[in-house]
């Protein structure tokens, strides 16, 4: 991340968040002793010590506003996590994007081979709603089965599963800056969106709390995209930590190829700062969350 573009004090929070949410991850993802031990070393080399952890920090920090122990949060938090980074692993597979970096180092298929990825991400997905499942999670099932119901929703066929069958489709599409922001909202939004209700799921909010957080992972997560398909024409592969330019030489549609890049960084802009007005009903209490809001679309990877 570039210090240029974050908030010291975000900078802090994410950080402790990453160690946090490391230290659990490693507790969560235990080595064994026979041969299945290669799929979970390849679990662990895919999700420990790499990525901002975003979604993560947008769990703990929403669940922060609703008096959420930390304990309880925090295995939300890996699960979400665990969900992203194997969406990440098939995402670089030969027969998806093809990809042979991610967050700076070979990607998982690449480190091991396809078979191992392809496994270890499907592990990663079982895992996260093993955990969401557990008593430790919360004491309450139904918050447990409401957090179960919900990351379904938002990985499966009409979330981010669906949006990457889009997005597989793209190059053949004549997508509007309509059909991209359909494809980006399931792609990339529902994962953002579970992230910021999850607290208001785990603290029992219903009602005008829980819609603000929903319209705030809808613009963080547009601009979130929008400042993804900058960088992938402007940024630098080595500071980015994967493939850059690659949008433009598959033929596909983003927002900078139908808006142009001025446009496009005033469009982000002005979702980053409607974001942060969605968040006026929990007052100084979200300022982390207003500052993500305007990282994501300062960020240099």
């Amino acid at each position: 991340m570039s210090q240029s573009s974050i908030s010291p004090r975000l900078a802090e929070a994410l950080t402790v968040t990453s160690q946090a949410v490391n230290v659990e991850l490693d507790r969560l993802l235990p080595l064994a002793d026979g041969p299945e031990n290669r799929v979970i070393e390849a679990m662990r080399y895919s999700s420990l010590d790499g990525g901002k952890r975003l979604r993560p920090f947008l769990v703990m920090q929403s669940a922060s506003l609703f008096h959420v122990a930390e304990s309880a949060a925090i295995r939300v938090a890996c699960a979400i996590e665990m969900i992203h980074c194997y969406s990440l692993i098939h995402d670089d597979l030969p027969c998806m994007d093809n990809d042979d970096l991610r967050r700076g180092r070979p990607t998982c298929h690449r480190h091991f081979d396809e078979s191992t990825a392809l496994l270890a991400g499907d592990s990663l997905q079982t895992r996260a709603f093993e955990i969401l499942a557990n008593p430790a999670t919360h004491p309450d099932p139904q918050v447990r089965c409401d957090l179960v119901s919900e990351l379904a929703h938002a990985s499966g066929a009409l979330g981010m599963v669906g949006g990457q069958m889009i997005d597989l489709q793209a190059h053949t599409l004549d997508l509007d800056v309509a059909g991209i922001t359909r494809l980006q909202q399931m792609k990339t939004g529902r994962l953002f969106s579970f992230s910021c209700e999850a607290g208001a799921i785990l603290g029992k909010a219903h009602g005008e709390l829980r819609l603000a957080l929903r319209n705030y992972s809808h613009d963080l997560g547009l601009a979130f995209q929008i400042a993804d398909d900058i960088l992938d024409v402007e940024g630098d592969a080595a500071e980015v930590g994967k493939q850059v330019q690659k949008d433009a030489d598959a033929g596909k549609a983003t927002f900078v190829s139908l808006l142009g890049l001025d446009r496009a960084r005033s469009q982000a802009a002005m979702l980053a700062e409607q974001a942060c007005r969605h968040l006026d009903p929990f007052g100084e209490a979200a300022d982390l969350m207003r500052d993500v809001a305007r990282f994501v679309v300062q960020r240099r990877s």
